[in-house]
């Protein structure tokens, strides 16, 4: 009984290497066919998958204006308080109404898990997923970080 299962594990494993082996001649003789990549030595012309999710990162235009009303749609939809949205009330010029602004836009990366929760939350389409990866840093407090620009101001027509 047991002479019979221990041959018929030695049989299992040399078929499992067997099988392995396989594909590894198979990619051998089909160099074109592999999808792994060398790096760093690409980093230039490193091109990621579509759905990569790197950190978040806010849409700036040319004007240095952004789409976010400071909602905090993105902070209540983030599992674990990655984002912290500080409001504040700008004094509108024309109508002397006082509106809503957003005054900093905290991101702690070291707390984000790339769920893309708070992207699909954005009513209005003023944060993304950005595709960088390479965020290791010897100070934690680097990965705090600020993502609305020193001076931006919200885009016109966004509400």
């Amino acid at each position: 009984m047991f002479l019979k299962q221990y041959i018929k594990d030695v049989w299992g494993a040399m078929k499992s290497l067997a099988t392995g082996m396989k594909r590894t001649g198979y990619y051998f003789t089909h160099h074109k066919e592999i999808i792994t990549e060398q790096y760093p030595d690409n980093r230039d012309t490193l091109v990621l998958p579509e759905r990569f999710k790197g950190e978040v990162v806010m849409i700036h235009d040319e004007n240095n204006e952004h789409a976010c009303t400071g909602c905090t749609a993105c902070e209540l939809a983030c599992p674990n308080a990655t984002i912290k949205i500080i409001t504040k009330f700008d004094v509108d010029a024309e109508t002397g109404k006082k509106k809503k602004a957003i005054d900093t836009f905290v991101y702690h990366l070291e707390l984000c898990t790339m769920c893309n929760l708070c992207v699909e939350a954005c009513p209005t389409g003023a944060i993304k997923m950005a595709q960088t990866f390479e965020h290791s840093v010897f100070d934690r407090s680097q990965l705090t970080k600020t993502l609305n620009k020193p001076g931006s101001k919200i885009r016109e027509g966004v509400e």
